[in-house]
């Protein structure tokens, strides 16, 4: 009787070690410059180490806290958002709405005349910030109810979900 309770406390305890979250921080992977083999570790790798290949960490636990919908629109609708370093408040309310409706976004910002260009030829129009690529459809100037219908039309949801953390140049 007493060997049945020690195999079903080593089975339980088994079980639970087997899914703690051991493996919810960051792993490096690299080629040792030394011997040539290569290492697997939680600790960064030394300088001169070939081949470093960081996993995990804040960018894992980032994309674990997106729902499948948002990671489904990511990966067809990218969202850039366009801004200048003279665009304060309309650029600051741009941002704001992205953030509010969960949207991860890469926010370019137009410090070069080649990036203007760049812009007015995606637009078919004189650039203008901000602007808004959701996928291969732009939007020049912050109109809300164009930006929604963008978002929404493409699987973004409506409103960001607790715990996600903003986007943009100046998420922090």
């Amino acid at each position: 009787m007493p060997s049945m309770r020690l195999a079903a406390f080593a089975a339980l305890s088994v079980a639970l070690l087997s899914s703690s979250p051991v493996c919810a921080g960051t792993t490096y992977r690299w080629i040792d410059p030394k011997t040539g083999t290569t290492v697997i570790s939680d600790q960064a790798p030394p300088p001169g180490a070939k081949q470093v290949v960081k996993r995990g960490g804040d960018e894992a636990v980032a994309s674990e806290q997106q729902s499948y919908a948002t990671r489904q629109a990511v990966a067809k609708f990218p969202v850039t958002l366009y801004t200048r370093a003279d665009c304060a408040d309309e650029c600051k309310a741009a941002r704001a709405l992205l953030n509010a409706r969960g949207v991860p976004f890469l926010e370019n910002m137009l410090d070069t005349k080649e990036a203007i260009a760049e812009l007015s030829k995606l637009l078919g129009s004189e650039a203008g910030v901000p602007s808004l690529r959701v996928g291969q459809q732009s939007f020049k100037g912050l109109e809300v109810g164009a930006w929604n219908n963008l978002l929404d039309l493409a699987g973004y949801p409506k409103s960001a979900p607790y715990g996600t953390k903003p986007s943009g140049a100046f998420a922090k």
